[in-house]
Formats: structure tokens, C-alpha cells, sequence
């Protein structure tokens, strides 16, 4: 599915957004960023979700 080293999954993008996020100086998120952070943990979620194969 991921060809390449440089090829990442969505949930892997989602992921690292995810961290970056969380690395910002200060230690707390402001409104906008717990906003962006719950988007992200969403779509993160549902990435997660989608790549899951069921077994047999």
C-alpha cells in the first residue's frame, strides 16, 4: 500500500500533526488548539479504524 519510506499512512500524518501539536512551548493548548487537537484525534481515529483488517 505505502511504496516508499517517504510514503506515510493518513493515520501516521494525523499522528505526527498530533505531536507537533503537543510539542508547542508553553505546556497548554489555547481553545484553538485543543479545537485543532480534537479534530485531529478524530480524524487519527477514523484513519485507524480504516486501515484495521478484520481477521478471519
Amino acid at each position: 500500500m505505502f511504496d516508499t519510506p517517504d510514503d506515510k499512512s493518513p493515520a501516521a500524518e494525523l499522528n505526527e500533526r498530533i505531536r507537533a501539536l503537543m510539542l508547542r512551548p508553553g505546556g497548554r493548548l489555547t481553545e484553538d488548539q485543543r479545537a485543532e487537537y480534537q479534530v485531529l484525534l478524530q480524524e487519527w481515529a477514523a484513519a485507524v479504524r480504516g486501515s484495521v483488517v478484520r481477521a478471519a
